[in-house]
């Protein structure tokens, strides 16, 4: 996948984005407060902010937040969507060349866009604009697939209809792309669960590995693989928030829209995607709504330890 072309795949999507997509669960905060130290007064620079979903926790927390977007409809529906937060500020750039000065930033956040950067270069940027000891956080939304019939059925539906969903999937990181960026002071075992978990996870997917699924379990809203803050083993950590939407038909029908792999009206396939999921709707839903469950999976780290290798 190029990235010039991530960069503006979601331009004709935006309306369907702004109303249908996911948020990001409000235990984000505290959890970054407990694990990071994150105070109202750090700086936030939220890479590929698109319409502002990670921004707006951000801002509500009292937090100063620079939107960095590349795709113009994107950050103008941003620009519109926090219009009344007096804190935040919209800017034209991207991970690669974020136009922002340096050492100015305590936090950098990447919510639903880290698949789509040039790791090299964002790594190279991401430590010059970071202040001395600041935080990296990856954020992204996994659809939780093999858990319902809803859950199986719309992603057959993803892999029958959509035009190029498989190459999308393969774009989300794993572990070990992970480790690359935020560095690692040692190699991973093979018998890591961890690592395990990780290989086992597809992308936009269920928890598959039960030792996973007991963490979650167990820690209630924050499941953790690790315990304490950042792993001895890595320079970074990962975390786990449940996340879910409702929707009738026509929400359900645009949360599709708003996908970038989803044709378009009027492109092939659409009239028959839509039929499929209305037919899928029908078989599905509980008193007119259906349920789509999340995994929020949430990285964490610095990039200090490593900074020379950058």
């Amino acid at each position: 996948m190029s990235f010039a072309d991530a960069k503006q795949r979601f331009s004709n999507r935006v309306t369907d984005y702004v109303r249908y997509r996911p948020g990001y669960p409000s235990a984000l905060i505290d959890l970054l407060r407990s694990e990071c130290g994150l105070r109202p007064d750090h700086a936030v620079a939220d890479i590929g902010s698109g319409t502002g979903l990670l921004s707006k926790l951000f801002l509500e927390n009292g937090n100063r937040v620079f939107g960095i977007e590349p795709n113009e409809e994107m950050r103008r529906a941003g620009e519109e969507c926090l219009a009344a937060y007096k804190n935040f500020s919209s800017v034209r750039g991207s991970s690669e060349a974020t136009t922002l000065p340096d050492s100015s930033f305590d936090f950098i956040t990447a919510a639903q866009a880290f698949h789509w950067f040039e790791p090299t270069a964002t790594r190279r940027e991401f430590l010059r604009i970071l202040k001395p000891h600041g935080w990296v956080v990856v954020i992204w939304n996994d659809r939780r697939i093999s858990e319902t019939a809803f859950g199986r059925a719309y992603e057959d539906l993803l892999v029958r209809y959509g035009t190029d969903y498989a190459r999308v999937k393969e774009a989300y990181p794993e572990l070990q792309d992970m480790e690359k960026f935020f560095g690692s002071s040692a190699a991973t075992s093979q018998n890591d669960p961890l690592e395990v978990a990780e290989e086992n996870r597809s992308k936009d997917r269920p928890l598959q590995n039960a030792f996973e699924a007991a963490a979650r379990k167990e820690s209630g809203a924050v499941a953790s693989l690790q315990t304490g803050g950042v792993s001895l083993r890595t320079n970074f950590a990962r975390r786990e928030l449940p996340n879910f939407q409702e929707f009738d038909f026509d929400g359900l029908a645009g949360r599709l829209r708003s996908s970038s792999y989803a044709p378009k009206e009027g492109q092939a396939n659409y009239a028959a995607m839509m039929a499929a999921l209305r037919e899928q709707f029908d078989s599905t839903q509980k008193l007119g709504r259906v349920r789509m469950d999340y995994t929020t999976q949430i990285y964490f780290g610095q990039l200090d330890a490593v900074r020379g290798s950058g």
